[in-house]
Order: C-alpha cells, then sequence, then structure tokens
C-alpha cells in the first residue's frame, strides 16, 4: 500500500498557499454544514504534489476519518483508464478507433435510429453508418442512459432494466447484448450524448484481448503503474479504508446509500463506472497522461497515441452544448470540448467556472473530480462520496484552485 505525501510547499511550486489555505476552509464548510462527509484535495505542478489535504470522515456513524490511503469509489472517473486501455489495443494494431463496434461485436451490425413516435408507436430507421470505436470514446454513438427521461429512447432502455446502465444479475456481456437491441437516439457521430458507450468499449476490450476486463486492466494498466489499490473489488485487507458512499437529502443534508458492490468481485465489470481507487493511485494515472504516456520509465502509450484523447474530438471544433443532445444543453456545456473520455476547454472566456484553455479531465458521480492543466502543468483531484440532488462543489473548486496559481 502505497500512499499520496505532499512533496513540496505551494510557494516552491508557484501556488498561493493563503489561497489554498481559503481552497480548504471552503471545502471545509461543506462539512461543518453537513453536505459532505469529509474529503481529499489534491494540487500538484510538475508531478510534485504541493498541497494535500483531508478533513471530516470517511465513515460518518463509525467516526473514521479521511486519510491520505482512504479508498473512493470514483464511478465515471474510470472511464478515462477504459479509454487507456483501449489506445493500448490501437497501439499493438489488435483494433482500429474507425473500426465499426460490429466487427468486434456482431450484435451492433446494422443499427437503427430512432426517427420518430413513442412506446409502441415508436418509428425506428436505418442508420446513415456504423457506430464506430471512436464514437464509443467521444459519446456519439448515439447511446443513452435510461435515467434520463428526456427522450423516447431513454424510456426503452428503462423499459429493458437498464435504468442504472445494468440489470440485476446480468453481467458485462449480457447486459451490452441488451444495449445493442435498443434503437439509437441519432445517426453515429451527429450528436454527443453521454452514455453506456464506455460499458462497450468495456466488452470491445474483453473481444479483443481475450481477457476478462479486470484481469486485462490488472495486467496492462493497473499493474504498469504502480496502481495497486486500484481496482473493480477491494483485496483482502482494503476493506476498512473504503469511504462509505452517501447521497444527499432533500433537505441539503446527506444519508448513506447503497454504492457499488465492490467487497466481491462483482458480476458486472464496469469500463463506466467500475473501478476503486486511491488518491495516490490516481495521481499516478493523471502523471502518466500529463507526462504523455510514460511513467517512472514505464512507457503505456506512444505520445502519438495518446494525445488525440486530450485534444477536442467533436467535429468542427464544436463544443458540449452546441453539439450535445437536448439534455446537454445548459450553460456548464459552454467553452468544453470532448476527447476521448474526458472534457478538454476549448474556450476559456465561456465555462462556468476559471479554466486554461487545454485543460482536460473528468468527474464522477459520488463528487469526485479531477483535471490537468497543460498550460501550467497543474493536476487536482477532489475526493469524496456524496451522490448529489443540488450540491454543487466543482465551480467553487476550480475558481479557488485557479486563484492559487501563481507563475
Amino acid at each position: 500500500m502505497a500512499q499520496l505525501r505532499q512533496d513540496v510547499e505551494a510557494a516552491e511550486a508557484g501556488l498561493d498557499g493563503e489561497a489554498l489555505e481559503r481552497l480548504d476552509r471552503h471545502l471545509a464548510r461543506h462539512v461543518d454544514e453537513g453536505r459532505l462527509p469529509g474529503w481529499l484535495v489534491a494540487v500538484a505542478r510538475g508531478g510534485r504534489v504541493a498541497h494535500l489535504t483531508t478533513y471530516g470522515l470517511r465513515d460518518v456513524a463509525a467516526g473514521l476519518p479521511v486519510e491520505a490511503d482512504t479508498l473512493w469509489r470514483i464511478y465515471s472517473m474510470t472511464k478515462p483508464v477504459t479509454a487507456v486501455a483501449v489506445l493500448l489495443l490501437a497501439q499493438e494494431g489488435r483494433l482500429s478507433l474507425d473500426d465499426p463496434v460490429d466487427r468486434h461485436l456482431p450484435a451492433f451490425a446494422r443499427p437503427r435510429v430512432y426517427e420518430g413516435g413513442s412506446g409502441a408507436g415508436l418509428r425506428t430507421r436505418p442508420a446513415a453508418g456504423p457506430i464506430l470505436i471512436r464514437h464509443l470514446l467521444t459519446h456519439t454513438a448515439g447511446l443513452t442512459f435510461g435515467y434520463y427521461h428526456r427522450h423516447p429512447v431513454d424510456a426503452l432502455y428503462r423499459e429493458a432494466g437498464l435504468e442504472y446502465s445494468v440489470p440485476a444479475g446480468k453481467d458485462l456481456a449480457e447486459t451490452v447484448e441488451l444495449y445493442a437491441r435498443m434503437p439509437l437516439q441519432f445517426d453515429p457521430g451527429t450528436q454527443w450524448n453521454y452514455s453506456v458507450a464506455s460499458n462497450v468499449l468495456g466488452r470491445v476490450i474483453e473481444v479483443v484481448s481475450g481477457q476478462p476486463l479486470d484481469a486485462f486492466f490488472a495486467e496492462r494498466v493497473l499493474g504498469p503503474l504502480g496502481m495497486t489499490d486500484t481496482g473493480f473489488h477491494l483485496a483482502p485487507g482494503q476493506t476498512g479504508r473504503l469511504a462509505e458512499l452517501y447521497g444527499e437529502t432533500d433537505e441539503g443534508g446527506i444519508e448513506p446509500v447503497p454504492g457499488l458492490p465492490v467487497r466481491a468481485r462483482p458480476r458486472f465489470l464496469s469500463g463506466s463506472g467500475g473501478l476503486v481507487s486511491s488518491a495516490h493511485d490516481f495521481h499516478r494515472f493523471m502523471e502518466l497522461l500529463r507526462r504523455g504516456g510514460e511513467l517512472d520509465g514505464v512507457r503505456l502509450l506512444a505520445p502519438e497515441t495518446l494525445a488525440p484523447m486530450t485534444r477536442n474530438q467533436l467535429p468542427g471544433g464544436a463544443t458540449l452544448r452546441s453539439f450535445g443532445a437536448p439534455v446537454h444543453r445548459e450553460p456548464s456545456m459552454d467553452g468544453l470540448g470532448f476527447g476521448f473520455n474526458v472534457s478538454v476547454v476549448t474556450d476559456p472566456a465561456h465555462t462556468l467556472a476559471p479554466s486554461h484553455l487545454g485543460t482536460y479531465g473528468w468527474t464522477g458521480v459520488a463528487t469526485t473530480a479531477f483535471w490537468i492543466d497543460p498550460a501550467h502543468d497543474l493536476t487536482v483531484q477532489f475526493m469524496t462520496q456524496v451522490r448529489p440532488k443540488k450540491l454543487k462543489v466543482f465551480p467553487e473548486l476550480r475558481r479557488l484552485v485557479h486563484a492559487a496559481v501563481r507563475d
């Protein structure tokens, strides 16, 4: 077990220590006022951790504090790890990003697209083209989530037991077969819609590699990077370090809620949101990205293989708001493009919170977040465990970190 540690003082890294203290005080108020159980925040420049703070509890009922080695369900921060795994296979020539998905998963052959109507009267037509691997990486495949409740195809997902991505008792292969039976919301490559696409990628990885997703991750990504605290389930001896999961109540407090079943190997291995990780391990993953595919002498990806992941891949430089399906056309999507399972700042003047051009990262549903700012050689991660309703942590987190950068 390795633990994240602070390497240098803030001033030595070109950060304003007083501004970072303001960040800590702001985040502490969320705990003191009952909106978060506890948290960890880490800020690094040039790979050296210059600010590391923990506050509050990882388990409120047991009175256990957040510590540097606490384990967190990172949910959708799994998606960039899945993207790296896909790029590994592409680098080895075992798949191409321009492969039709049905080359590896035949159930996706001849996709159909929503044309009109709803329920029993829903009409479809043949898709204008196939779903490509790159469409899955960029969430432009036409897939969706059942919990959106915004489109007739969302309702079909719910009817199939897919409101929360996976029906009870199904494994990854069985679930992805169900996805393939659903009509697409739009022709592949014509809109952006955050979706179950990374679970499909997980199944592609299994088929192409001939390994279960957890085995491929461990052997090809997590092991080489020294991410020994990251996986789809807890190893013996890790259970006591896991942070409990909470949900925001209607009154703005928190209460325990069921989380991913991570105390034993899950039947469903989710490339979309299945990993548990630590601050140490996720720092190492961010370092892989920041350093262009290499870490501590281990070259996982060539720079030219990794580079497209962290650049806007939406056509014509579109933003998530302009290219997104209607459910995503909101101010928080302004100024952001999308790479391979990460958002990318394309216009800092229009982002909801202060940002720098080219900054990329992603979040998890339990209010975890990371981002990498190449222009300032800055990496940031924030860990807590609350599924929010109205809670908004990230805009102020970004604003306060932004204010601390001095050069």
